[in-house]
């Protein structure tokens, strides 16, 4: 109870970046399990070399799903270090799905870098992704309590898959008449395709920390909330947003 409150009164940067520490060996160790050539396009899409393997430091995201799966740990009262294994499945994932929607959204750039896609090429970019859902899969089925929370990883890209699908087909709806994507029809997109992640994340950790079934379910809601929210705020700098401050296209 002492870490869940001590993190709930943890601002946000203190706690991504003490979450990022912990969770960054593990992450690194799984990648370099990987092919070399596959775990260079990896370590690229995090900022962590250059095409080539040069080393590097170049900004590799925020780390808001691996941090959630740590404090859904700490927040089922278990120490921090037993949500690591779900904070690296779900970092692989969302490096995974990044890989892939930057090849099906056709932008060339990701955080201010070229995409995996236009570094290395479409073929091997999908490849890298297929490979970091794998190892994503792995990493969690060795954990304690793994074929429950691979389950509960499986759910989640169920949604995750829905709401990319329903994202693309929105892009060919008009913007105005009885055509038009409703306001629910945008919340349960993303619901599906950012906040299924975000409230795995939760979960996964929660689980492993020993949570009871409620609480994990109630995280996962929470975690879902954040995500639409979350989707709200990266689509009107999507959408209006200026790239040479966002990063984005």
């Amino acid at each position: 109870m002492t870490a869940a409150v001590s993190a709930v009164r943890e601002s946000a940067p203190p706690s991504l970046a003490r979450c990022r520490e912990l969770v960054r060996p593990r992450l690194r160790e799984a990648v370099e399990r990987l092919h070399p050539w596959v775990a260079e396009m990896a370590a690229y899409s995090f900022g962590w070399c250059e095409v080539g393997g040069a080393p590097a430091s170049a900004p590799g995201g925020k780390g808001v799903r691996q941090a959630l799966a740590v404090l859904g740990a700490e927040a089922a009262g278990a120490d921090a270090r037993a949500g690591v294994p779900a904070a690296v499945a779900v970092e692989l994932v969302h490096a995974f799905s990044l890989l892939h929607d930057d090849i099906m959204d056709g932008d060339a750039t990701r955080r201010r870098r070229p995409a995996v896609w236009q570094a290395y090429g479409t073929g091997p970019a999908v490849l890298a992704g297929d490979a970091l859902f794998a190892l994503a899969v792995e990493t969690l089925a060795a954990a304690p309590q793994g074929p429950g929370a691979l389950r509960l990883l499986s759910a989640a890209l169920a949604d995750l898959v829905r709401g990319q699908a329903d994202d693309l087909v929105f892009a060919t709806r008009p913007w105005t008449g009885p055509g038009r994507v409703t306001p629910r029809e945008y919340r349960v997109m993303a619901e599906g395709k950012t906040g299924a992640l975000l409230g795995c994340a939760l979960a996964l950790g929660a689980a492993l920390g020993g949570a009871p079934r409620d609480t994990v379910g109630a995280l996962d809601r929470a975690g879902r909330h954040l995500g639409v929210a979350f989707q709200l705020v990266d689509d009107v700098l999507g959408i209006w947003g200026d790239p040479a401050v966002t990063g984005k296209p």
